[in-house]
């Protein structure tokens, strides 16, 4: 029995151990800078913010989307204050963690800020709605 019981504690603690680096260790972190379209609180047991940011290189040029998730209600609030103008947000790439528990995506959002336009220039509008396919 004592040989069981060592053997569980054993695998629970390399699972824990397993999910503490997972979550306190980036693959890569970056910045992407673009206009926030889309927030939602999504999940039946575990709640986690999805986003969507519309990312565009040169005005008049296709959007691309980045896809995140926010983990903290905090930031979730503020991604919300700052929707539909330009931002910047700061992420963290997660890779091995199991199931969407944990988001949607491998990438979190960790810190947002509003993009300042340059003295003298003319504000960029924002992206054209994406095409969705029928």
């Amino acid at each position: 029995m004592a040989k069981g019981a060592a053997v569980f504690v054993a695998v629970v603690a390399l699972v824990a151990g397993y999910f503490w680096v997972a979550l306190n260790w980036s693959y890569s972190t970056g910045e992407r800078a673009g206009w926030v379209q889309k927030l939602s609180d999504k999940g039946w047991v575990c709640k986690t913010w999805e986003g969507e940011m519309a990312m565009v290189s040169m005005p008049g040029t296709m959007s691309e989307k980045f896809n995140f998730t926010v983990l903290d209600d905090t930031v979730a609030e503020q991604v919300n204050k700052l929707m539909g103008k330009r931002v910047s947000v700061y992420y963290e790439e997660k890779v091995g963690l199991p199931t969407s528990c944990f988001g949607d995506t491998r990438y979190y959002v960790k810190k947002i800020s509003l993009v300042e336009e340059a003295p003298g220039t003319a504000p960029t509008p924002p992206p054209p709605p994406a095409a969705t396919k029928q």
